[in-house]
């Protein structure tokens, strides 16, 4: 009895992920047991977590504004990029035009142009909620216009044989088929948001988790920098799961929230 409720414990889905992220710190710690590797080169997990601890006040303050970069950047993905999507998926005339501009704007290293955003907005937030827009803005855009693409014909036609009107018909048919891929690209675009707002902290901030990276690195305190690396991850995950929250909330008739796992 006790070992079958303790391998349904194991087996839940909400248990995986953090037996997994265990299982991986006690890999960890065991490789740099066995093989002796140096603390300059890799810090031990109890020295993470002694920062963790020792440093949790600062990395909670810093974390904040880089989430704060991180959702600026991110809500102008979704204003910016979904409706210019919608104009790709429904005029040939504007995506010839604009679609080969996108694909060729994403070959340009974020981390290149990034620092012309301080010189030109100053150091604050703007320049990271740019550099976040920047990231996450064409996977939202690519799977928008493939949601809005593969609407099926038949369902238009059906409803426009009924007397439905454009908007009642991309209200009920057209925007309901999208809704999968448009969350598909959005939970690709909020961690990638997170990436662009540390780079844009690389480049001209004095705050937030890139920074203390930045610091870390300069005074080659290892501990520090693996410390930050967690809580940028957590704030990566918690972001991503608020979108699959939503995700689930939009669309719960859609296959993919009935997975059994």
């Amino acid at each position: 009895m006790k070992s079958s409720l303790f391998r349904n414990l194991l087996l839940s889905p909400g248990i995986k992920p953090f037996l997994l992220v265990f299982l991986m710190v006690l890999l960890w710690d065991v490789l740099i047991r066995v093989f002796k590797i140096a603390p300059y080169l890799i810090p031990t997990p109890v020295q993470v977590i002694e920062q963790l601890y020792l440093e949790w006040p600062r990395l909670l303050s810093e974390s904040w504004k880089t989430t704060q970069a991180t959702l600026g950047g991110f809500a102008l993905t979704i204003v910016i990029g979904i409706p210019l999507a919608m104009l790709i998926a429904y005029s040939k005339i504007i995506e010839s035009y604009l679609y080969p501009v996108l694909v060729f704007s994403q070959s340009i290293p974020k981390v290149a142009i990034a620092p012309l955003f301080v010189v030109w907005f100053g150091f604050g937030i703007v320049p990271k909620i740019i550099s976040a827009f920047l990231l996450g803005f064409f996977p939202v855009v690519v799977s928008t216009v493939m949601g809005f693409k593969s609407v099926e014909a038949d369902m238009i036609d059906l409803s426009r044989s009924m007397g439905a009107t454009k908007i009642q018909t991309f209200f009920k048919f057209s925007l309901p088929q999208a809704l999968p891929a448009i969350f598909s690209g959005l939970k690709v675009a909020i961690t990638l948001a997170v990436v662009g707002a540390v780079v844009g902290e690389f480049v001209g901030s004095n705050s937030g988790i890139g920074y203390v990276l930045q610091v870390a690195n300069g005074n080659f305190d290892l501990p520090l920098m693996f410390a930050a690396l967690v809580v940028l991850s957590t704030i990566g995950v918690v972001l991503f799961l608020f979108v699959d929250f939503f995700e689930r909330i939009m669309i719960p008739w859609h296959p993919s929230q009935n997975q059994v796992f």
